[in-house]
């Protein structure tokens, strides 16, 4: 079975787990999709291997090849150059990199008003409830293997992949720092460090207009295990407590398209 016929099983086996969203669809369709992923992998590796069999084997080619790692791979990467933006205001040009980033500040960080509040003072719902603050090794094992390991980093430069392969010397590192923050309740500064990155959007005519760039935000590694790990207990008290309303689908497991449909019916 080659890729493209795998891929495409795949995709049915999702369609029919979206349309009888049954517990056996479900298994089937994560042990299939498991499989796809080994099966391009290795696909990858061998397109890889092949490439290099047919490179080794040009004289040419080695020669060319031998040439970048002798000299183009030395140099040090050329940075792109951004291209000049429009002030908003009167239309005219930026020629300073100062003046770019004063452009893609006043686009991206906006001051806006202070929401009030003050109508929803007593609208507060207070529930006695007790539960266990101590973060467990399984929790901070589930989290750190969950995410995807080749994510950019942040500007720590740890990736997801350096803390999956050294979990076993760092869990009770982690363990320890993240119990820390939850029973001294003190968020680390270096955890709210995050490095923004200007991309621009494609197929746009007009690069000098700031609206045609986007911005994503690269948060530190470890604070994401720590928020994926307080929101998932977060989400199982408001189940198991019942506090949602089964009007609220988005960002809850087990609700579907079906699920909206059969509170519509019923």
């Amino acid at each position: 079975m080659n890729c493209s016929e795998i891929v495409t099983k795949s995709r049915r086996l999702q369609i029919i787990w979206k349309t009888q969203s049954t517990l056996n669809a479900w298994n089937e369709y994560l042990k299939h999709n498991d499989h796809k992923n080994k099966i391009i992998q290795q696909a990858k590796r061998a397109h890889f291997k092949s490439q290099m069999h047919k490179l080794s084997n040009a004289l040419k080619s080695i020669r060319c090849f031998a040439k970048w790692v002798r000299i183009k791979s030395q140099l040090s990467k050329k940075l792109s150059q951004f291209s000049s933006l429009k002030w908003s205001d009167n239309e005219q040009m930026t020629m300073t990199f100062e003046e770019k980033i004063e452009i893609l500040r006043e686009k991206f960080f906006f001051s806006s008003s202070q929401t009030n509040i003050n109508n929803i003072a007593n609208s507060f719902i207070f529930l006695t409830m007790s539960f266990d603050l101590h973060i467990s090794e399984d929790e901070v094992r589930q989290t750190i293997k969950r995410v995807k390991a080749d994510k950019a980093s942040d500007v720590s430069d740890i990736s997801n992949r350096m803390l999956q392969t050294d979990l076993a010397e760092l869990i009770l590192i982690l363990m320890s720092l993240f119990n820390a923050c939850v029973t001294c309740r003190y968020y680390s500064k270096q955890f709210k460090k995050t490095q923004m990155i200007v991309l621009h959007k494609l197929k746009k005519s007009d690069y000098t207009d700031s609206k045609t760039y986007r911005l994503i935000a690269l948060l530190n590694i470890m604070s994401k295990a720590l928020k994926s790990i307080m929101t998932k207990r977060l989400s199982d008290i408001a189940e198991t407590h019942h506090m949602l309303s089964d009007a609220q689908m988005r960002a809850r497991c087990k609700r579907f398209m079906i699920s909206t449909l059969n509170l519509l019916v019923d």
